[in-house]
């Protein structure tokens, strides 16, 4: 009589099933990253009192359609969007800055194609109609030395009615006497909520018209916020210096 021998179950695990689980993760990192949601952090107070240094926040791609740009690296598959939809005014958008095609911007929507944008003694115009600003208590800024800084707050109301704080230094400032500008078709005029500390569209050489194209996404949730003065890395300051009331705001 024969006995048949068991075979044994091959193996599983190893090096190999590590390598598979990596490029899986990978891909769907890519995939959530290109269609969905892209993480992106605040390295300047151009958009204070709206967003602050050291702010983590995640970008919708999905909320304007897709661009060239809404992939790694901006690789030039096709011109123009697909499955566009164009922003709101008034909605925190990160964009491509148009003279070099490459570095993100993030402001916010504030003319529309075929609009005209002026600036007068700080008060912003557009269509030839001032825009609500309602002075509210002024934003405390904490230096690392304790000592404070307060700068002047308003409460500003587009003609659709969204609302948001912005800081001025004062009316006197470079971006606050502009020209007439008139939005061309197929772009968007951007603005920093930090008035006097932001370069923007008023600053044609520099930003200018912003075209759709450029678009990367809309600024929705902040997730992770920690002081500006302290390195990421420096997890056992943390609980001192993480902004708790921060997480998972959402932006406006």
């Amino acid at each position: 009589m024969s006995v048949m021998s068991e075979k044994k179950p091959k193996e599983q695990g190893g090096f190999g099933e590590t390598v598979r689980v990596v490029i899986h993760a990978l891909i769907l990192a890519l995939i959530v990253r290109t269609f969905l949601f892209q993480p992106f952090n605040i390295p300047s107070g151009s958009m204070m009192p709206t967003l602050l240094i050291g702010d983590y926040l995640f970008v919708s791609k999905f909320s304007y359609g897709y661009s060239r740009y809404s992939f790694p690296f901006g690789p030039n598959l096709f011109s123009g969007r697909i499955w566009a939809s164009e922003p709101d005014r008034g909605d925190v958008v990160v964009f491509k800055l148009p003279r070099d095609q490459k570095t993100d911007y993030i402001k916010r929507v504030i003319g529309l194609p075929g609009d005209e944008i002026q600036v007068r003694d700080g008060l912003l115009y557009i269509n030839g109609q001032e825009v609500e600003r309602e002075r509210i208590d002024d934003f405390v800024e904490t230096e690392p030395n304790g000592s404070t800084t307060r700068v002047h707050q308003f409460r500003e109301t587009l003609p659709n009615g969204v609302s948001y704080n912005i800081l001025e230094l004062g009316d006197n400032g470079f971006g606050d006497n502009t020209p007439v500008y008139k939005v061309p078709e197929g772009h968007f005029f951007m603005m920093g909520d930090n008035r006097d500390n932001s370069t923007d569209s008023r600053f044609l050489s520099a930003v200018g018209y912003v075209p759709f194209e450029n678009l990367v996404g809309r600024a929705d949730l902040i997730y992770f916020s920690i002081d500006d003065d302290t390195p990421l890395w420096e997890v056992w300051k943390w609980p001192t210096e993480l902004r708790f009331g921060r997480f998972f705001d959402i932006v406006r």
